[in-house]
C-alpha cells in the first residue's frame, strides 16, 4: 500500500515533516504545503526554506503550486526542477475563501474554459512532472462530470481526487461514487483523499475500489501519527513513541522559534496528537490555555501520565473532543 502525507498549511511545515519522518515510518511521499509564485518570479524566504533540498533529506518530498496563472506556475515549476524535484502538484483542491476568492485553489473549478487554457499550457510548458489534487466541484457534486472530462485529457502523473465539493470543506461525507466514475474512466494513476482516519479505513478503501494507486492521509496522520507505518506492518504507536515525537517536535520548534510561536505551534499540533487519548478535551483546555513553557509542558505531562490512549486512535473535530 502506498501512503502520502497530504500538505496542510500551517501544520506540515518543513520541522514537522523532518520530525515524523524521523520518528515514523510508512509514508512514501511527503507533499509540501503549497508555494504561491506571484508576478515577481521569486520565492519568499519562507517558501524557500519549504522546498530547500536540504531541508527536505531523509524522505521524499514533493512541492505543491498554488497559482491560477500559467507563467507563474511554469516559472516555479522550472525553479523547483532546477533543485533536482522530479514532480510538482497542482492545487485544485483548497477550499480556503482567502484562496478561491482570488480564483485559486478550488476556486480554479468554477471557470472549466480558463481552467483548460491553464493545464494546456502548463503541460506543454512545463518540464517536470504535473500530478494534481483535486476537489469534485466547486458548489455541486454535478459538476463532477465536465470537470473529469477536463482532467483526465491531461498526462497528469497522478491525480489526487478528495471527493468532496468546495462547499463541503471537510464536512458531510465524500461522494465515492464521484471517485468511482473516475476510476472507470481514467488512463492515469489514481489517489484516493479524504476521510481516512483508521487502518479499517484505508483497507477497506483499497479493498472497495482495488484500482487506486495511492491514498493519500492527512487529518487522519496528524492524529494517528504511526497509521502509514502500521497499515506496513510496523510497530504500533505506544506512549513513549508519541512522548518521544512530542518532544523532539517541540525542542525544534524552540531551537527555530520564539517561545510564544513554538507554544502557538505545538497547540495546533495537539489539537490532533490528543484524539491518540480517551475524552482528553479537559486536558486539550488546558494545553490550549497554557501561555508559557512551564504552563504548557506541566499540561502534557498531566496528559501524558493521567490519561489512557486509545486502542484505535482517529481523527476527532473539535466538538467531538468537547473543546
Amino acid at each position: 500500500m502506498t501512503i502520502y502525507f497530504a500538505p496542510l498549511e500551517g501544520v506540515t511545515d518543513v520541522i514537522y515533516r523532518r520530525t515524523h519522518a524521523s520518528c515514523f515510518s510508512g509514508v512514501d511521499k511527503y507533499f509540501i504545503p503549497f508555494v504561491s509564485p506571484t508576478h515577481h518570479l521569486v520565492f519568499t524566504p519562507k517558501e524557500k526554506r519549504a522546498v530547500s533540498p536540504a531541508e527536505n533529506t531523509g524522505f521524499n518530498a514533493v512541492p505543491q503550486i498554488l497559482s491560477k496563472n500559467a507563467e507563474q506556475f511554469i516559472w516555479a515549476a522550472k525553479e523547483l526542477h532546477a533543485l533536482g524535484y522530479q514532480e510538482v502538484n497542482l492545487n485544485l483542491g483548497c477550499p480556503s475563501g482567502t484562496v478561491t476568492s482570488k480564483g485559486k485553489g478550488s476556486g480554479m473549478l468554477r471557470d472549466l474554459d480558463t481552467l483548460r487554457s491553464f493545464l494546456d499550457e502548463i503541460f506543454m510548458h512545463t518540464p517536470v512532472n504535473i500530478s494534481l489534487k483535486t476537489r469534485i466541484g466547486f458548489s455541486d457534486i454535478a459538476e463532477w462530470s465536465q470537470i473529469w472530462d477536463i482532467l483526465s485529457q491531461y498526462p497528469a502523473s497522478e491525480v489526487i481526487i478528495h471527493p468532496r465539493t468546495r462547499q463541503q470543506f471537510y464536512k458531510g461525507s465524500p461522494f465515492h461514487d464521484a471517485y468511482a466514475h473516475a476510476l472507470q474512466t481514467s488512463s492515469q494513476p489514481l489517489v484516493y483523499n479524504g476521510d481516512l482516519f483508521t487502518i479499517d479505513d484505508c483497507r477497506a478503501l483499497t479493498e472497495r475500489y482495488p484500482q487506486t494507486s495511492a491514498l493519500m492521509l492527512g487529518r487522519g496522520l496528524l492524529s494517528y501519527p504511526t497509521l502509514a507505518q502500521e497499515l506496513k506492518g510496523g510497530a504500533k504507536l505506544t506512549r513513549e513513541t508519541l512522548r518521544d515525537f512530542h518532544d523532539r517536535l517541540y525542542n525544534a520548534y524552540l531551537q527555530n522559534d520564539p517561545k510564544n510561536v513554538a507554544l502557538i505551534r505545538m497547540r495546533v499540533v495537539m489539537n490532533h496528537l490528543a484524539c491518540c487519548f480517551t475524552e482528553p478535551g479537559k486536558a486539550l483546555k488546558t494545553i490550549r490555555k497554557a501561555q508559557n513553557d512551564n504552563a504548557y509542558l506541566q499540561a502534557i505531562q498531566q496528559l501524558f501520565e493521567e490519561y489512557d490512549m486509545c486502542e484505535t486512535p482517529r481523527y476527532y473535530g473539535p466538538d467531538e473532543l468537547n473543546f
